[in-house]
């Protein structure tokens, strides 16, 4: 089954996943003095690249909070699994868990199989990075099929802060269709 491409400028898709800390995790409200939203989608437990990427990211959310970005992190594990893994972690951000097929289509994730019940025992997104604008619009999209291909996390920070500088005037960039 293929899932629909997000394209870029389109608005966020509204979707409800559960938030570790309990209620739902709200992808279009930022949190404090944001107006902006980085959306990590990760593999899940199973995957050691995916705890050091949120690691980073902890380390790292000053920075994005500094240029108005709020920060979250979701993945397809059931709770138990995610509080395994986000323990680990402790991260300033929120995170969210049970993420669908269906929700993992309407981003246009990759989404993989596991390779064994070692793995994890159910379908899996793929690495996703996206950043939603003001407007709620899809203002960056980073989509992988690998969990070794990601967008380093400093790049993001100095690409967000000549973005978010009105001197620049940086437009959503991709949206050309054929």
């Amino acid at each position: 089954m293929k899932g629909k491409k997000l394209s870029a400028g389109q608005k966020f898709p509204a979707l409800s996943v559960d938030k570790l800390e309990g209620g739902k995790l709200d992808f279009l409200n930022p949190k404090g003095d944001c107006d902006w939203v980085l959306v990590v989608v990760y593999r899940g437990k199973h995957c050691p690249l995916c705890t050091n990427y949120l690691r980073t990211l902890n380390e790292l959310l000053p920075k994005f909070n500094e240029l108005g970005v709020d920060v979250i992190a979701m993945s397809a594990d059931p709770k138990e699994k995610a509080l395994i893994q986000i323990n680990e972690v402790n991260p300033k951000f929120d995170v969210g868990y049970g993420l669908s097929l269906e929700q993992m289509q309407a981003l246009g994730l990759y989404i993989s199989n596991p390779r064994s019940d070692a793995e994890t025992d159910r379908p899996f997104a793929e690495p996703g990075v996206f950043v939603i604008n003001s407007l709620n619009q899809a203002q960056l999209i980073d989509i992988s099929n690998a969990p070794f291909l990601r967008p380093d996390l400093n790049s993001i920070i100095n690409g967000l802060g000549f973005i978010r500088n009105p001197e620049n005037k940086y437009p959503i960039r991709g949206t050309l269709t054929y």
